[in-house]
């Protein structure tokens, strides 16, 4: 199965279970990903030998549906950028650029309703020359609004809803009593400022590790450090993370949470 698909299999689940009972209001992660993909199909342009489409998406979203996302915002519009590349891809469409989304408020939107506007950029060293009949646009394309379906008042239980990933805020690491939340692709770990997380131990080597996030799973990687990293006890050169799993780096104990 590919990633695509997995992924679309599992927005799937979501919208039809979890997340179509528990938040009757809120729009959520899965209907702006299934809503982002249509735009990218409606919106094609075709040229000679290829089918272009637009590598720049704003999302609209009344402020009540924004501040649901502030914790992880950047980690979700990530997400959903990976997700459109994947659907071009898997569609064969060209991409002047990889796709960006965006996040923005409109005070006239209600609360489950947003709006997709989408334009072409050229990116500023282009990857692709714009080829005749493909127009660059200054400014977005007209506003498609979407509204909510009428609400489920079935209920969900905590566990059910823990099983989706898309549910959670970011995973985490615990150092010292300390939360670090996991919000990019890869995060570095070592004596240097320059690391994403810099850890004030003489027996961690300048960039020790780093934590990697591949296909929703965790990953802790050793990057050639001269104590090594070990995982519960065990030394390890690359390893998948679960929850509460003790990492120690030089003489600095790490605890790995996952989203909450």
């Amino acid at each position: 199965m590919s990633v695509l698909r997995s992924i679309e299999h599992r927005i799937e689940s979501i919208v039809e279970g979890v997340f179509g009972r528990a938040f009757r209001t809120h729009v959520q992660p899965v209907e702006l990903a299934r809503k982002l993909a249509k735009e990218m199909d409606d919106a094609k342009t075709i040229s000679v030998s290829r089918v272009y489409v637009p590598n720049e998406y704003t999302l609209y979203l009344a402020p009540g549906d924004r501040d649901q996302f502030s914790s992880y915002e950047d980690s979700l519009l990530t997400e959903l950028s990976d997700y459109l590349s994947e659907h071009a891809r898997r569609e064969g469409y060209a991409l002047l650029s990889t796709p960006r989304v965006l996040m923005e408020e409109d005070d006239d939107l209600s609360v489950g309703e947003f709006g997709i506007a989408t334009r072409m950029v050229e990116p500023e060293r282009p990857q692709v020359p714009v080829p005749p009949g493909v127009v660059h646009q200054e400014a977005p394309g007209s506003t498609h609004i979407y509204k909510p379906p009428p609400a489920v008042t079935a209920a969900v239980s905590p566990e059910e809803a823990a099983e989706h990933d898309l549910a959670r805020a970011p995973a985490a690491l615990l150092i010292g009593g300390k939360r670090h939340e996991l919000s990019g692709r890869t995060v570095v770990l070592g004596r240097s400022r320059d690391c994403d997380i810099p850890l004030d131990d003489p027996n961690v080597s300048r960039r020790h590790a780093e934590v990697r996030k591949e296909e929703g799973a965790y990953w802790i990687v050793d990057l050639g450090s001269t104590n090594g990293v070990t995982l519960n006890g065990k030394r390890v050169n690359r390893a998948k993370l679960e929850p509460e799993d003790a990492i120690l780096v030089g003489t600095t104990e790490l605890r790995f949470e996952r989203g909450y």
